[in-house]
């Protein structure tokens, strides 16, 4: 693949995931403040509808099948719970969402080899523009909010610890975004700094759905703390400097992962169908599986 190519598939393979995962940031934030932060919610509904818009734009040029079909097929895009998730979500929170974009995702091709225009490449890059100052405008409010709760000025429904995840979340989607645009490659070490982020995203998942079960879920608590605790151990490894000791972690943080993904999907189904008492908003269930699958194929490479 020359390096047009690789552009254009890198940016749309970015966005499919990653601007699905911002709008549905600023639509937890949303749900999550109260009648006194009205503002704010306007605020997060204002980028939901941009991050919306920027998903639109990216699922309407990757009609030409360009990416990669293990990134199609891995789940990270949209999984089997989506769309009722997203149906469900809707209904109980009462924010709108787009219904087109996960119809439409549902019709996408990969594969195909094309050699992109240069219109399509200039599109591609204004595309990748727009994404760079929307997420500079989600960070911005996401610090402001930390700001706000960390001095106790702000009550929110969302803990303050998830507020800093998704704005390390953003930040990493930020980071790629500045590296494709300046033409560098990811590096190896760039890739095992990515494993210890998301083994610390995989670990505050665990630790987010411990908090948001009802208490008379005992055995999914307990088995979101065990999970928290493999991550850590996970953590505490990954610092270690030696290549063998990084190998050995990506192939266990690889095993871990695919039996936490299994258990998220099982939550997910439970929470879509009533069966587990929680406080998980349906799309929040579907959101985390989603990258899960993200990492596993990040893991896989």
């Amino acid at each position: 693949m020359n390096q047009t190519c690789q552009y254009v598939t890198s940016s749309l393979e970015l966005h499919l995931f990653f601007a699905r995962i911002m709008k549905e940031h600023a639509l937890f934030l949303e749900a999550g403040f109260t009648p006194v932060n009205a503002s704010l919610a306007q605020e997060a509904e204002r980028l939901k509808v941009e991050f919306e818009a920027l998903l639109l734009w990216a699922v309407r040029l990757e009609d030409h099948g360009i990416i990669r079909c293990k990134v199609l097929r891995s789940g990270e895009i949209i999984t089997e719970f989506t769309a009722r998730a997203e149906q469900q979500t809707q209904r109980l929170t009462g924010i709108a969402i787009s219904k087109e974009i996960t119809q439409l995702e549902t019709a996408l091709t990969c594969g195909k080899d094309t050699d992109p225009k240069p219109e399509f490449v200039r599109e591609i890059r204004g595309l990748n523009q727009k994404a760079l100052r929307l997420v500079d405008s989600l960070i911005r409010f996401k610090e402001r909010i930390i700001a706000n709760v960390d001095s106790c000025r702000m009550f929110t429904m969302n803990y303050p610890l998830l507020i800093k995840h998704i704005l390390r979340e953003a930040k990493l989607y930020q980071s790629y975004l500045v590296q494709l645009e300046s033409g560098k490659p990811a590096d190896d070490r760039f890739m095992r700094q990515t494993e210890q982020f998301w083994n610390r995203i995989m670990m505050e998942h665990a630790l987010f759905i411990r908090g948001l079960l009802d208490p008379t879920e005992e055995a999914l608590i307990k088995a979101s703390n065990d999970f928290a605790k493999d991550y850590a151990k996970l953590l505490e490894v990954s610092s270690a400097r030696n290549e063998l000791a990084n190998r050995n972690t990506a192939e266990a943080s690889l095993r871990e992962t695919l039996q936490f993904r299994d258990f998220k999907a099982a939550g997910a189904k439970g929470i879509l169908n009533c069966e587990v008492q929680s406080i998980i908003l349906p799309l929040l269930a579907d959101h985390v599986l989603r990258e899960a699958n993200h990492y596993i194929r990040l893991l896989s490479k």
